[in-house]
């Protein structure tokens, strides 16, 4: 079965387990889901006084404000992509029960933990969206963020897939995944634009899937333009991710009883 089949046949069991993941996240907390609304607008928050008043970026042509709108448009995509990463890696791991259990398809469990880790990133779009119209930057493009979300989801899932089994045989991998995180916060151009990238280090940038992710958001939200190169080298990517991961979780889940 092939990995869009498999989402599809197994949707209703999807949408409620994913419904159970985001519930037993937050539950016991003080603030309840309302975690899920204050996390990406404190980071902002972190992200604005080291950038705009701790180190003092400006953007010649952009107000404060405006500054502020477009860093926290690559801060969104880059929350959507580390929360997945890091509750995708011990998911299999962590649920020795549902190895063994052949009734339910163990190829949800990192893809629950995916969607699930999706739903801040999804509230702090809305909440740029919304402050964008009250700013007045309207724009036919911002129609592009549901396909784009699709396949930043489709990304993440693949990646999440890779992650779950290699951190089935080598358990280092989720120890690991802050440390990565913490790596791509800061090569990826989130507190900065990618004008200010030095020509000599746009190499490195380009391997960077982040890069592309948040120069997308960007486009299709804030400058309004379309950039046929970025949007057809992240396609390709996230579905090559997608299949790959696929194609290895299932390959290899037959054996992940005897290391969990």
């Amino acid at each position: 079965m092939s990995p869009a089949r498999l989402l599809f046949h197994y949707r209703h069991i999807l949408y409620a387990t994913t419904l159970v993941e985001i519930r037993s996240r937050y539950i016991g907390t003080l603030f309840g889901l309302a975690w899920a609304v204050l996390y990406p607008f404190l980071f902002l928050g972190l992200y604005g006084i080291v950038y705009g008043l701790i180190l003092r970026i400006r953007l010649e042509r952009y107000t404060p404000l405006e500054y502020i709108l477009i860093m926290f448009a690559g801060l969104i995509p880059f929350i959507g992509f580390s929360e997945a990463l890091g509750a995708s890696a011990s998911s299999v791991s962590g649920n020795k029960p549902l190895i063994k259990n052949t009734m339910f398809p163990i190829e949800l469990v990192p893809v629950k933990a995916v969607i699930a880790s999706s739903v801040s990133m999804t509230i702090g779009l809305c909440g740029l969206l919304l402050a964008l119209w009250v700013r007045g930057y309207f724009s036919s493009t911002q129609i592009l963020i549901a396909p784009l979300l699709v396949l930043q989801l489709l990304f993440s899932i693949g990646v999440g897939w890779l992650l779950a089994t290699l951190n089935v045989f080598f358990r280092d991998v989720a120890q690991a995944i802050g440390i990565l995180i913490l790596f791509l916060m800061i090569v990826s151009p989130i507190g900065y634009t990618s004008d200010m990238i030095p020509p000599e280090l746009r190499a490195i940038a380009y391997v960077n899937p982040l890069f592309y992710i948040i120069e997308l958001y960007r486009q299709v939200l804030i400058f309004g333009v379309i950039a046929p190169r970025f949007w057809l080298a992240f396609s390709t990517l996230s579905l090559l991710t997608f299949w790959f991961g696929y194609d290895v979780f299932r390959r290899l889940k037959p054996i992940f009883a005897e290391y969990v």
